[in-house]
């Protein structure tokens, strides 16, 4: 007997309150700025229920800032056209009525729609994909962790630099970033949550690397080594087999920067 296909499960993301962001920040913010007040509706008010669109646009396309439901059948995905990207809240809804898209070939995850059923809020660390519960588990520690560098870095300035330029070197011959874990994420559609994290874990070790005396030099390879590390905990799962694979994943995590292991959540 042939096994039944998986069912489909559509995702929308919204802003911490439950609102639902504009179709289009740049037209959100023209209008804004003109003084008119965008349209929204709060998923929270409304799980288990049936809501119209309250300003629905032309099918399909962005006339207006709001003017249609956007989700997505892959969550990995999701953080692509959110304003702020982070922090959200994730909704699994089932589209009703006439549905849309921009063209298969170009989206085939988004789903458009002007009426939608909230099914129930799930949990936001799918918005990364399906490594979110380790990806945000690394981000929580990357302060502490980013303080721990710089001052390793502090204590031995000459050979902390020699470390991190053989390792930087190494991470740029073998592409691990720009290559193995950007076209792993596009493989996998999770290109929008590595982004994203890779935006996060830039900022909370520049900042924690800032705030504990580094200087600009070393501030930088901190940020590489921090946006290396959750894109491998992001794409451990797909970069793996081989000898090769597995010593780009290690430059990722961070080999033979210090005796230390890099976190790796289950």
């Amino acid at each position: 007997m042939a096994r039944s296909a998986r069912p489909v499960v559509h995702y929308m993301a919204t802003r911490p309150d439950g609102t639902v962001p504009p179709t289009c920040e740049h037209l959100a913010r023209y209008y804004s700025n003109l003084g008119e007040t965008i349209p929204t509706v709060n998923l929270a008010h409304h799980v288990g229920e049936t809501i119209d669109h309250p300003s629905p646009g032309k099918r399909w396309y962005t006339d207006n800032p709001f003017s249609y439901f956007h989700m997505y059948t892959r969550p990995g995905e999701i953080l692509e056209r959110i304003e702020e990207r982070w922090p959200v809240r994730l909704w699994i809804v089932e589209p009703l009525g006439e549905t849309g898209n921009w063209g298969n070939d170009f989206a085939p995850y988004w789903l458009m729609s002007h009426q939608i059923r909230v099914v129930r809020e799930t949990e936001a660390w799918r918005a990364f994909g399906h490594r979110g519960r380790q990806v945000l588990a690394v981000l929580a520690q990357l302060p502490d962790l980013a303080r721990q560098w710089a001052e390793e870095w502090a204590a031995d300035p000459e050979g902390a630099r020699r470390t991190y330029k053989a390792w930087e070197e190494r991470v740029d011959e073998t592409r691990a970033l720009t290559n193995w874990a950007y076209w792993r994420a596009r493989y996998s559609r999770r290109s929008a949550g590595l982004a994203t994290a890779n935006q996060l874990a830039g900022n909370a070790a520049a900042q924690a690397a800032t705030a504990a005396g580094a200087d600009p030099y070393a501030v930088a390879r901190i940020q590489l080594r921090a946006r290396c590390l959750v894109a491998g905990q992001l794409m451990l799962d797909r970069i793996r087999t081989g000898e090769y694979e597995q010593s780009v994943r290690a430059l990722l995590l961070g080999a033979g920067l210090d005796t230390t292991p890099a976190p790796v959540p289950a």
